[in-house]
């Protein structure tokens, strides 16, 4: 009888318990996390992309979900785009992952991240031509950052997880250049 009693009394605690936690997601509200919309990005278009002339300089990072470095270093990517766009940087996100993950594991991760940059992901059936457009030499390795001046010149280039020390001292750099110091 006793062990019943103790039996019903943690079934009780355990019922107990799931209610009341949807009971506190609906009082204090769930965090809520930004709506990331990805855009698809066809290789055309990333050539007017990175190619263009512009008045800041443009940050171009080239990533996929499955690739851990490319996780690895979006932290510090993040922290990157907040401390230069605002006032001196432009920095878009190319995901080389699947088309069929722009509305589901590239947005969540980049939601995940607290990511505002824009984000695109590269829509061809073949990437290669891509991966020529911005640099010969470059096999797809990834992570892949570039840093393109104001006519669209690559001035820095890192295949791998970036440092992000040597990172914002090629932006420093280039800023103070196009500010005339």
């Amino acid at each position: 009888m006793r062990r019943f009693q103790v039996f019903v009394l943690i079934v009780l605690c355990v019922l107990l318990a799931s209610l009341a936690a949807p009971a506190q997601k609906r009082k204090y509200g769930a965090a809520k996390t930004p709506k990331i919309v990805v855009e698809p990005i066809d290789t055309d278009a990333l050539k007017t992309l990175i190619t263009q002339q512009r008045q800041r300089p443009l940050l171009v990072n080239f990533w996929a979900t499955f690739c851990d470095p490319c996780r690895d270093e979006f932290p510090d990517l993040v922290k990157i785009d907040k401390d230069f766009r605002p006032q001196s940087l432009e920095f878009v996100t190319v995901s080389l992952d699947d088309i069929g993950d722009i509305k589901t594991s590239v947005p969540e991760f980049l939601g995940s991240m607290k990511a505002t940059m824009p984000a695109y992901l590269l829509n061809a059936s073949d990437p290669e031509p891509a991966i020529n457009l911005v640099d010969p030499r470059w096999r797809g390795d990834l992570p892949a950052t570039f840093l393109y001046n104001e006519k669209g010149e690559v001035v820095y280039k890192h295949i791998g997880r970036v440092n992000p020390a040597e990172l914002r001292s090629e932006i420093e750099k280039l800023v103070k250049k196009g500010d005339g110091q």
